[in-house]
């Protein structure tokens, strides 16, 4: 891959961001302008075009990412491979607050599981506007490293998953996979600076961070960067958890729920205090806020941030709760809880382990999907794919998982 590109590059791109003048769909006052003007202007545009072509890599990054904006979603993977700058553009924070901002931005749900050529990735897509969900999209195989092939069916399900962009991190005790829906491909990066299992996970401002999971690691909270692919510890947690999810909003990390593993166990109390409770860490301040309690205790066993809120979904032996934690920090109900309308299962759910919860935020949908015994829940069970609608307050079936995905684990993509 070169650094620069050339003028077949621009010209390229200069068509997909910018209307045909010819096109039937123009103004009416483009077709009714003069035959002389038109071929006047016409004439001129083309030299315009062909001066800037040839000085494209002078561009400041500002104006071609107002370009990049203007490029159709399914176009945007051909262009990482033009040139290494272009592929650094399209992969800012930059380039996704611009998208964001025109709400241009797609989102995805993927389900990875290992396969024994490399992974099963299938797919959910919501629409940009009107979040229309449609049907599992599956993608047989995608290319893996083969030093990890061997180890993928322990190494999956065991691992958290956090997505930057159009990146896939796949997190594990000891490696770090990074897959790129763009360019179809999965590289190795550096692993952990500890050994972590049941750990809490989520990205803020572009960077990944981990708490919880090990007593290898003692009670620290570690930050990945990926522009550097180095890991290093930004803080010490108030308390040390195992079995913890993780979510993230206005810029803080919440680690919640779990078991308590710093030190013996000091009764029923404490140990309810760490399953029903979460700690908030400020990214940017680098000081931690004062922690919260789930109302009415319970083990927290999934969560996710949407729309500026944490969802949090505990249960008491076979009854499900399903809260809503106010995390938007510039406004006056911060740290409100709010008890919302749980799903409404045809049977009771047990927490004896053969159940794994994935709770999964979407735009301003929620997105829960249950399986059991390794296996997907089939609809002849229960409806076990629901999508929790924030705006209207209400639960619905989702598509099922294909049978074929067993021991999944989800993230949402926003690119």
């Amino acid at each position: 891959m070169s650094e620069s590109c050339n003028s077949r590059h621009f010209s390229w791109l200069m068509k997909s961001c910018f209307p045909n003048p010819h096109d039937g769909n123009c103004k009416s006052s483009i077709r009714a302008s003069a035959t002389r003007n038109h071929h006047f202007h016409h004439h001129r545009q083309s030299q315009s075009l062909t001066t800037s072509a040839t000085t494209l890599s002078s561009l400041p990054d500002d104006l071609l990412l107002e370009c990049f904006v203007r490029v159709p979603s399914d176009s945007l993977s051909t262009l990482c491979f033009v040139c290494r700058r272009w592929s650094r553009l399209l992969h800012s924070p930059s380039f996704f607050n611009l998208r964001r901002h025109q709400n241009r931005l797609h989102n995805t749900v993927y389900a990875l599981t290992p396969s024994a050529s490399g992974f099963i990735a299938s797919t959910l897509t919501f629409e940009p506007l009107d979040y229309t969900i449609f049907a599992w999209n599956t993608r047989i195989y995608v290319p893996t490293d083969y030093v990890f092939l061997g180890n993928l069916y322990e190494y999956l399900p065991q691992s958290r998953l956090a997505s930057i962009g159009p990146r896939i991190f796949v997190i594990g005790r000891y490696a770090t996979l990074r897959y790129d829906i763009w360019t179809d491909s999965i590289i190795s990066l550096s692993r952990m600076l500890a050994p972590r299992k049941k750990f809490a996970c989520a990205v803020v401002s572009g960077r990944i961070y981990i708490a919880g999971g090990s007593m290898c690691a003692a009670a620290t909270v570690d930050e990945y960067d990926p522009d550097s692919n180095k890991w290093r510890v930004v803080s010490r947690a108030p308390r040390l958890r195992y079995g913890c999810t993780g979510a993230s909003a206005d810029g803080v990390f919440y680690v919640i729920g779990g078991l308590k593993i710093d030190g013996p166990p000091t009764g029923a109390a404490d140990a309810q205090m760490y399953m029903s409770s979460m700690d908030l860490y400020d990214v940017e301040a680098r000081v931690w806020l004062r922690s919260r309690a789930v109302p009415g205790g319970g083990c927290v066993i999934a969560a996710c941030a949407a729309v500026g809120f944490i969802y949090v979904l505990t249960s008491h032996a076979v009854e499900m709760s399903f809260w809503r934690f106010d995390a938007r920090r510039r406004h006056g109900g911060f740290g409100e809880w709010s008890r919302m309308k749980t799903p409404q299962l045809a049977q009771p759910v047990r927490l004896d382990g053969s159940i794994k919860f994935s709770l999964v935020g979407v735009g301003n949908k929620v997105m829960l999907a249950l399986m059991k015994n390794g296996r997907v829940l089939r609809a002849s069970d229960e409806r076990f794919v629901w999508i929790y609608d924030t705006v209207a307050g209400d639960w619905s079936c989702g598509p099922d998982l294909p049978e074929y995905i067993p021991r999944a684990t989800c993230v949402n993509l926003e690119c």
